[in-house]
C-alpha cells in the first residue's frame, strides 16, 4: 500500500483529505489524514469500528479523475479567501468525491478563483511556482497586494511552511519564503492571524508537539494518533510574529489573562487590537472573547452576555468598520451547524443579533470577506454536521450580507442601472472610474438568469 501511495503522490501531487468520526478528532483539531473517514471527532466508538471496515481501494481515490471545468469554484470547506482591490481570491480546501461515496478530495493546489465584487463574475486562474501540495485548514492573509499562506493539513499531515503569492503581478506565481530567521511556529492548521505594521501575527491552532522553546501553552490531545512519523497533536495558544521587513520570526512576551489553547477559532484586527472569538479546546467549543493590544502585548478578556452568541468553532469573525465585527455561522459543542449572525460593537463591548435572509443556509468552515460597500461575502463551507456519517454538504454558494448602510455612490449606481434605458445616453458624462464601475455592474446585470 505504501508503494501505491508513493506512486500516486508522484503522479498526482494533490491527494485527498480523509474523513472520520472516531476518537482522533477529525474536526477543528486533527483535520484529515488523507485516507477517508480516519481522523474526526472523539465521541462514538461504534462509528470508529464502522470506519475501520472501509477497504483500502476505496481510500485511494484522488483528484485526478474529477472534473473542475466550471464557471465558478467547486464546493469546498477548509479553504482560504482574501480580498485585494475589490477582488476576492479563493484557494484550497476539500470537497466530496463525485463518485466514491464518503471520500474527500483536496482541491487542486495550482487553482486560484477570483470573484469581482463589482461585476459578480468568477474567474479561474492557474498559478505557477513552488507551492508543494494541496491543503485544508491553512491560514491565508493579504497585505499590500500579496497573499501569504501559512500552515495547513495535507496528505502527510501538518506543515509550518509559508508561501507568498503576489496578486498584482502579471501572472500568479507561488514563492516559498525560505531562509527566515528565528523560531518558526510548529506544524499546525486551523489557526488565526492578525496583521499590523508589515507584520503577520499567528495565534493558536492544532498540530504537532512543538519542537524548541515556544512561549505559551501546548495541550496534548490524548486521542490523537501517535505513530513513528507523527508525535501526536494538540491545541496551543502560541503567538508567532513574522516581520516581513526583517524576514524574522519572533514571539512576544505577553501579560494579562491569556486565552486557553484552541483551534478553529476566528481572529480579527481592529486598530491596534487583535481579537479572537471562540474555537475548540478539548471537547468544548467556546464563546469567549479576548483581544490583545498589539503594541503592549497585554491580553484582555471581554465579557460575553448569556444572551449573546453560543460557543462555536469553524465560524467567521470579520471586521466591517472601525467599530464593528461580524460573526457568522460555526459549529456547536452539540454538533449543530449554525446560521446565526451577530454584530459586535468594539467601543461598547456589545453584541447584537443581526437579522438576515440566509437563516436557511447554515455554514461551518466557510470563509467571509468584507466588501467595498459594507457587505460581507461568505463563500463555501459545509451546511450540515461535518462529523456525522452522512455525506458532507459542502457548498459553493456565495452568501452576501449587507451589514453596513450602502454608500450614496452605491445607491446612485443602483438607480442608474435600474433606469439604464433612460440614462444610458448620459453615461459618457461620468468620471472614468464611475463609468468603469457601471460597466462592470452592467455586465453582471446582463448575465443574470442566463
Amino acid at each position: 500500500m505504501a508503494d501505491r501511495i508513493a506512486q500516486m503522490e508522484e503522479d498526482i501531487g494533490d491527494l485527498p483529505a480523509g474523513e472520520d468520526d472516531n476518537d482522533t478528532d477529525r474536526d477543528e483539531d486533527d483535520d484529515f489524514a488523507w485516507v477517508a473517514n480516519d481522523d474526526m471527532d472523539d465521541d462514538d466508538d461504534e462509528e470508529e469500528e464502522e470506519d475501520e471496515e472501509l477497504e483500502d481501494d476505496q481510500l485511494l481515490v484522488t483528484e485526478a479523475s474529477e472534473s473542475f471545468e466550471l464557471d465558478m469554484p467547486a464546493e469546498r470547506s477548509g479553504h482560504i479567501a482574501v480580498v485585494d482591490r475589490n477582488i476576492m481570491y479563493v484557494w484550497g480546501g476539500y470537497k466530496n468525491s463525485q463518485s466514491h461515496g464518503f471520500i474527500d478530495l483536496y482541491l487542486p493546489r495550482n487553482e486560484i478563483w477570483t470573484y469581482n465584487m463589482e461585476s459578480g463574475v468568477w474567474t479561474k486562474h492557474i498559478a505557477g511556482g513552488t507551492l508543494h501540495t494541496s491543503m485544508s485548514g491553512s491560514c491565508g492573509v493579504c497585505l499590500d497586494g500579496v497573499l501569504y499562506l501559512f500552515g495547513g493539513h495535507h496528505a502527510k499531515g501538518n506543515t509550518n511552511r509559508i508561501f507568498r503569492l503576489p496578486l498584482r503581478a502579471p501572472s500568479l506565481v507561488w514563492e516559498e519564503m525560505k531562509d527566515l530567521k528565528g523560531l518558526p511556529p510548529s506544524c499546525k492548521d486551523k489557526l488565526g492571524c492578525w496583521v499590523q505594521k508589515n507584520k503577520l501575527m499567528f495565534f493558536g491552532g492544532y498540530g504537532y508537539t512543538p519542537q524548541g522553546l515556544h512561549r505559551g501553552t501546548f495541550e496534548y490531545d490524548e486521542s490523537s494518533l501517535v505513530t513513528v512519523d507523527s508525535p501526536g497533536r494538540g491545541w496551543n495558544n502560541h503567538i508567532h510574529i513574522l516581520d516581513l521587513e526583517t524576514s524574522t520570526w519572533s514571539q512576544p512576551i505577553t501579560t494579562g489573562n491569556t486565552p486557553s489553547p484552541r483551534a478553529a477559532h476566528a481572529c480579527a484586527t481592529v486598530g491596534n487590537r487583535g481579537y479572537v472569538f471562540g474555537g475548540r479546546y478539548k471537547k468544548y467549543r467556546l464563546n469567549d472573547l479576548y483581544y490583545i493590544d498589539l503594541d503592549t502585548w497585554e491580553w484582555h478578556e471581554m465579557s460575553v452576555p448569556q444572551q449573546g452568541p453560543v460557543g462555536r468553532s469553524w465560524h467567521s469573525f470579520t471586521p466591517v468598520s472601525p467599530d464593528h465585527i461580524f460573526l457568522f455561522g460555526g459549529f456547536t459543542t452539540d454538533r449543530e451547524t449554525l446560521s446565526d449572525a451577530w454584530l459586535y460593537c468594539v467601543s461598547k463591548n456589545e453584541w447584537k443579533m443581526f437579522k438576515h435572509g440566509h437563516t436557511e443556509n447554515p455554514r461551518l468552515w466557510h470563509t467571509a470577506c468584507s466588501g467595498p460597500d459594507g457587505e460581507v461575502f461568505v463563500f463555501g463551507g459545509c451546511a450540515n454536521n461535518l462529523l456525522s456519517q452522512q455525506r458532507a454538504a459542502h457548498s459553493n454558494q456565495l452568501l452576501v450580507f449587507n451589514v453596513q448602510p450602502k454608500s450614496l455612490v452605491r445607491y446612485c449606481m443602483e438607480a442608474v442601472l435600474q433606469h439604464r434605458e433612460c440614462l444610458a445616453s448620459y453615461w459618457d458624462c461620468l468620471p472614468t472610474h464611475l463609468l468603469h464601475s457601471l460597466k462592470l455592474r452592467m455586465a453582471h446585470v446582463n448575465t443574470l438568469g442566463s
